[in-house]
């Protein structure tokens, strides 16, 4: 693929963060710029993108990113996506997304309450979201990390979300379908594993597509959720 040089990701670490050298090692390899941003910081001048990543940010204290929604950073965040700027939340980014009600619900413990690690697949929904280009349908094998991570919601808040094309990726089986008990390993509601604002720029999601985009592990199925971001970066950038 091309180079990219002129665009310049941001990855915010809290304390407690474990995926930002994941982040920035893969942004990295796929050409772009990618700075960590103390989560004292408060300017995000410079950056055509943010990014929140996984891991534990002060230590799961209260609630998953319940803590981290209060660092000074993430003021300059909120504003940051209000204005029509990128934003994605990997994992605990996601959790401190939905605290920070830059998305609507919440990540609770998983059904079974035990900690996950293994690969999931995917299916892309038709949703406005700026950071994944693919045809609905199509099935990506990523994987998941995490304690926290089945997504609830109330029944209107899950209406909205699919009347207005913001879910991004469900959990499905190999083949794209779902079972009908749900395909969802953490148990998470309508098998739902990423969702998007209703403006499409700020996107949240369990799975960690920064660990599979330098084809060291066999795949490179990640790279599709931070490359699609390019063009629209740009064009809000002016470039």
């Amino acid at each position: 693929m091309s180079r990219v040089e002129d665009l310049r990701f941001g990855v915010v670490t809290f304390p407690g963060s474990n995926c930002e050298q994941d982040a920035v090692h893969a942004l990295r390899h796929l050409g772009y710029q990618a700075d960590y941003i103390w989560h004292q910081d408060t300017d995000l001048n410079g950056f055509d993108a943010v990014v929140l990543p996984g891991g534990f940010s002060y230590g799961d204290y209260l609630r998953c990113g319940a803590v981290a929604r209060f660092s000074p950073v993430m003021a300059e965040v909120v504003g940051y996506a209000e204005s029509g700027r990128p934003v994605i939340g990997i994992c605990n980014g996601f959790q401190v997304l939905t605290e920070a009600h830059l998305l609507p619900g919440a990540l609770i413990r998983n059904k079974g309450l035990k900690f996950l690690c293994q690969n999931v697949h995917l299916r892309v929904e038709e949703s406005v979201c700026k950071w994944v280009d693919l045809p609905a349908g199509t099935v990506l094998d990523i994987p998941i990390s995490h304690n926290e991570g089945n997504y609830i919601c109330d029944e209107e808040t899950l209406a909205g979300l699919q009347e207005n094309a913001q879910i991004v990726l469900r959990y499905c089986e190999p083949d794209g379908s779902r079972l009908s008990g749900g395909s969802a390993p953490n148990g998470a509601l309508d098998d739902i594993a990423g969702i998007c604002n209703q403006r499409g720029n700020v996107f949240g999601l369990m799975p960690h597509p920064e660990r599979v985009t330098d084809g060291v592990s066999g795949s490179k199925a990640g790279s599709v959720v931070f490359t699609a971001i390019a063009t629209y970066a740009r064009e809000v950038a002016g470039r």
